[in-house]
């Protein structure tokens, strides 16, 4: 992440600007229900029921790879050069 980045009050982000903040940068691992892959991963061919799943999502919230293991998820982010945050 930039820690250069100054935010200053009088100059609020915008949604736009606020959607790029740390993309290429910073990625999301979020766990998941399989129940719910057809929702993040429209493209996704159908997933047995009730798995425990995690996504890797990148700063603006598009998916980027969906494993069966955090491990793999945050190996994949680390393997672009992004930091990873977890989602609950």
């Amino acid at each position: 992440m930039n820690h250069n980045t100054k935010i200053h009050p009088e100059f609020p982000l915008n949604v736009a600007e606020l959607a790029t903040l740390g993309e290429g940068q910073m990625a999301y691992v979020k766990p998941l229900q399989s129940d719910d892959v057809a929702r993040l991963f429209p493209q996704a061919p159908k997933i047995q029921p009730g798995l425990q799943l995690f996504a890797l999502l990148s700063a603006s919230g598009e998916p980027i790879v969906l494993t069966d293991s955090r491990d793999a998820a945050v190996a994949n982010a680390w393997a672009h050069d992004l930091e990873t945050v977890s989602l609950h």
